[in-house]
């Protein structure tokens, strides 16, 4: 049995049957999911399902997963990157959404809290000779004003609220992707500032992911 076409055929069943379906049609997206070995970055252990519409586990914790196909590639089509962008992204996790991401940017910042994780994701960067991502370990839930301020930012981990301090780190006519809410029920969203600072913000789907280490809590009402 041929394994090298196996692969490529889960790899087109992928874009053909979970991509295109969710709306991502832009041309340079769907090239690049060819490109871009997406089974070099899964754990070993559940390798066989790279091309599975599934969240795959990079550690114990709920939030150690990576991203479904096709949530990755609605989500970079959402953000309409440019080749000389900065984008922060985070949460590194296996380093293939941050691998999109550096395809379609100029530079790449991504924060990863656990040490762990940023070490693997930094060694699957490193071994696609990626050279254009900055990985760093910290906490970045609430902004990292490091190396701000961005066109792009990407949390890959839901947050009850935005903070305003990530808000304030992206420069005029930038974009902010978050997964919004508590459980149930989530919404992606991208929100948008024009030149002069102004606001949009567009819904794209409902989801339910594990919520960001130290994420922005709603202030609550006591009585």
């Amino acid at each position: 049995m041929n394994t090298s076409l196996n692969i490529e055929q889960a790899r087109f069943n992928m874009v053909e049957q979970q991509i295109r379906p969710w709306e991502v049609l832009d041309p340079e997206i769907l090239d690049l999911l060819y490109l871009l070995r997406r089974e070099r970055f899964v754990p070993e252990a559940y390798r066989a399902l790279a091309f599975s519409d599934l969240e795959i586990p990079l550690g114990s914790e709920p939030g150690e997963r990576m991203w479904a196909p096709r949530v990755e590639a609605r989500v970079l089509q959402s953000l309409r990157l440019g080749k000389t962008d900065r984008v922060l992204e985070v949460g590194t996790g296996s380093g293939y959404f941050t691998a999109l991401l550096a395809h379609r940017a100029g530079r790449v910042f991504s924060v990863e809290i656990n040490p762990r994780i940023a070490k693997i994701g930094e060694a699957n960067l490193a071994a696609e000779n990626i050279d254009n991502v900055r990985v760093e370990i910290g906490d970045a839930a609430l902004g990292w004003a490091r190396h701000a301020p961005y066109d792009a930012i990407v949390l890959t981990a839901s947050t009850p609220v935005i903070p305003e301090l990530l808000l304030g780190q992206i420069k005029p006519d930038g974009r902010l992707f978050a997964i919004v809410g508590d459980e149930p029920v989530m919404v992606a969203r991208v929100i948008s500032r024009d030149a002069s600072g102004c606001s949009v913000q567009k819904d794209l789907f409902e989801t339910c992911i594990a919520p960001l280490t130290n994420a922005l809590q709603p202030a609550r009402f006591q009585f």
